[in-house]
């Protein structure tokens, strides 16, 4: 009898074990054109993924799109596949998702860097972010450092210039970009912030080529807000010998010497709390969800081996910045329009 008992037992716990396994969604994902390694937003995503699956809260898989062509294969295919949930990253894939979620009602779909207008689907969810908070601390930044600080490192100069280098421009590049100069200006009111939009996230040459051009016009420090295109601008700046801001993750790893800092933006982070929520059985759709500082998806990157050249000044500035944009007393623009530029 106590051998059956224990019979009993053993298969009770392999069956239970086994409900375990079988109870933890599948969640996906599809890349934009550019792929994983585009050491940006792509894979941030794909991070929040993998600590999901870390974690115990979902197995995972990741597809990747080689051309705009692919998206709408890539995100039917993943639900066809039995996906609980699938995200598309990326601006570009804005219509191709919404269609995707009409056609397959039963599956969650939630776009990277999207905001829906109008009557959403139901199992539709637009994450977003407020990118000017990350751009306007990493603009403090290099407000202060490519003059009151200038003497601090021989890869900046006296000329008073700081760049960015867009992508493409659209609304969470043009945040980005707002809040970059916002920042610089509010530690450096006379400071002259350039910026060259070169129409791909795909093309590292290009980037470069902006970013080379943005260094002969003065800029000693440049803001990348291009993906993988961003990647041309911290060669330029190995080559050039000036320093870069990375964006999305943080990119010192790409070149630890002229990486000043990165502004992080929490697509993995907003990933992982979406998933942690299908999981719990509380996810909503029908959503835009947006993400900032006080959210705790938005911040800059340490200023690793650079940080002795970093003034208490700066650091500070920094550290009142974040206080006062969680707590409402500061209002980082979001468009252009709203510092007086146009577009």
């Amino acid at each position: 009898m106590k051998r059956i008992v224990i019979a009993v037992l053993a298969l009770a716990l392999v069956f239970t074990l086994g409900l375990g396994a079988q109870s933890k969604p599948y969640v996906a994902m599809t890349t934009d054109a550019n792929g994983l390694g585009d050491g940006s937003f792509n894979d941030g995503v794909w991070a929040g993924l993998q600590k999901a699956q870390k974690d115990g809260l979902a197995t995972v898989k990741v597809l990747e799109a080689h051309a705009m062509t692919d998206y709408i294969p890539n995100l039917s295919g993943l639900a066809e596949d039995g996906a609980k949930l699938v995200f598309g990253v990326g601006f570009l894939m804005v219509e191709q998702i919404q269609e995707a979620a009409k056609a397959n009602p039963k599956t969650f779909y939630a776009g990277i860097d999207h905001s829906y207008d109008g009557a959403i689907p139901a199992n539709l969810i637009g994450i977003s972010y407020k990118e000017q908070e990350a751009g306007y601390l990493a603009g403090i930044v290099a407000g202060y450092m490519t003059k009151k600080y200038a003497s601090k490192s021989p890869l900046l100069n006296d000329k008073n210039v700081i760049g960015a280098v867009l992508g493409m421009g659209i609304p969470p590049v043009e945040r980005y970009l707002a809040g970059y100069i916002a920042g610089a200006r509010s530690v450096n009111p006379t400071v002259d912030v350039r910026y060259i939009t070169v129409g791909s996230f795909g093309d590292r040459a290009k980037g470069k080529e902006a970013a080379l051009a943005l260094a002969d016009q003065g800029a000693d420090i440049v803001l990348q807000i291009a993906g993988l295109t961003g990647m041309g601008v911290i060669d330029a700046a190995r080559e050039r010998k000036f320093f870069a801001l990375g964006a999305d993750v943080d990119q010192n790893s790409a070149a630890p010497d002229y990486v000043l800092t990165s502004a992080l933006k929490g697509t993995g982070m907003s990933a992982y709390v979406t998933i942690k929520d299908l999981a719990a059985g509380k996810l909503k759709g029908g959503v835009n969800r947006v993400f900032g500082l006080a959210e705790g998806a938005i911040d800059i990157a340490p200023f690793h081996q650079h940080d002795a050249i970093v003034a208490a000044e700066v650091k500070t500035a920094v550290d009142k910045a974040k206080a006062d944009i969680a707590s409402g007393k500061v209002k980082v623009p979001a468009p252009l329009a709203e510092l007086g530029i146009k577009k």
